[in-house]
């Protein structure tokens, strides 16, 4: 017997219609599933975590996380193109930062998460 099933099929038609008022759209879903993916690789995970304690060029997050520069420049690219961080030139430096306060507050959050669910035993 499959555990993840109901073992009878009953429908609540109430909370149902409740849900599906709530539920978002396919734009915000697909959104939302960009930003999920856009963090799903370890790399830009790390370029992440290191603009949590500020600005940096991409010469200094190369260095951070042992990536090249180019390697570090395509991953920000997709970073940016995701609006999870943004860039300012000072002279000839460009420095990246997150974009909010919103991408700083997600990181932390699914930190918490993820330290929560390895607590639990």
């Amino acid at each position: 017997m499959n555990k993840d099933i109901c073992e009878i099929t009953v429908v609540d038609k109430k909370k149902v219609k409740q849900a599906k008022s709530k539920l978002v759209d396919q734009k915000v879903a697909s959104d939302l599933a960009g930003v999920f993916k856009a963090l799903s690789d370890p790399t830009r995970v790390k370029i992440f975590s290191t603009l949590l304690n500020g600005e940096l060029c991409v010469c200094d997050l190369a260095e951070v996380i042992s990536l090249s520069q180019s390697a570090t420049s395509h991953q920000l690219r997709l970073l940016r193109d995701m609006n999870l961080v943004k860039y300012k030139r000072v002279g000839k430096t460009i420095l990246y930062s997150l974009s909010d306060q919103h991408t700083e507050t997600l990181f932390n959050v699914t930190l918490e998460h993820l330290k929560h669910g390895k607590t639990k035993t």
